[in-house]
């Protein structure tokens, strides 16, 4: 079906998905470009295409000056999809738990890593960035399809778990070295807001604080990098 008019319903429809409100209404949100479309499709987790290019697969063929107000980038994507949110699925044994992050490409970064090194499912607080902005979408290179992610008060999440999961804190100045500690292959591994680490509430349902030693003169890492490290750490101790 081609569509030539931005004021077409369907394209109305379209541009409110860049609200967050309506995302989480509708259960949908938005990609772009050709390798977010293939790893969605792997999943069945997209409802329609829209191209500008009619040899191309699409539901919907629209003009350039509707997909320039469709794109979140600077150049246009030859296509978009309109993509359902994944069903949240139970736990299993290793969990990178999130505590208020707020940077859209930390999350992104974070969701690529605890897919490559086991840690298949992320619970992240209510007040963490939204899991389907675009930049955290476009940030996670599709692996956001791959990995089961829940939004839950922590503090109530936290407490159902701890009795059978080891739950690591992340803490740069009172935390044990990594390396020196041992693991549990059922553990949650908490890390904070990118300003504030991880919030004293949250902290006191661990079982130890740890940290990655680095030099003197650098205060502290990138939460997203922090994050990659320890799950590499940890995917290492249960090797």
């Amino acid at each position: 079906m081609k569509i030539e008019s931005l004021s077409n319903g369907r394209v109305k429809e379209w541009l409110k998905l860049k609200n967050k409100k309506v995302r989480d209404e509708k259960g949908l949100f938005l990609i772009e470009g050709e390798h977010l479309i293939e790893e969605a499709q792997k999943q069945k987790l997209i409802k329609e295409i829209i191209s500008i290019d009619e040899t191309l697969e699409g539901d919907f063929y629209v003009t350039k000056e509707i997909m320039k107000k469709l794109t979140s980038q600077v150049s246009i994507s030859s296509r978009i999809a309109v993509c359902y949110k994944k069903q949240e699925l139970p736990i299993q044994d290793k969990i990178l738990v999130l505590d208020r992050i707020q940077d859209p490409g930390n999350l992104g970064t974070m969701i690529r890593s605890a897919l490559a090194f086991g840690f298949f499912d992320i619970v992240i607080s209510e007040d963490t960035v939204d899991l389907y902005n675009e930049k955290v979408v476009r940030s996670s290179e599709g692996m956001l399809f791959n990995i089961n992610v829940i939004r839950k008060d922590l503090e109530i999440f936290l407490k159902e778990i701890k009795s059978e999961y080891q739950i690591l804190a992340t803490d740069v100045k009172n935390g044990e070295n990594i390396k020196q500690i041992s693991v549990s292959n059922k553990v949650a591994l908490i890390i904070g807001n990118e300003g504030q680490g991880v919030q004293e509430k949250i902290k006191n349902y661990s079982n130890k604080f740890i940290k990655i030693p680095i030099n003197k003169n650098c205060e502290s890492l990138n939460a997203g990098v922090a994050a990659s490290i320890l799950m590499y750490e940890i995917m290492e101790k249960n090797a």
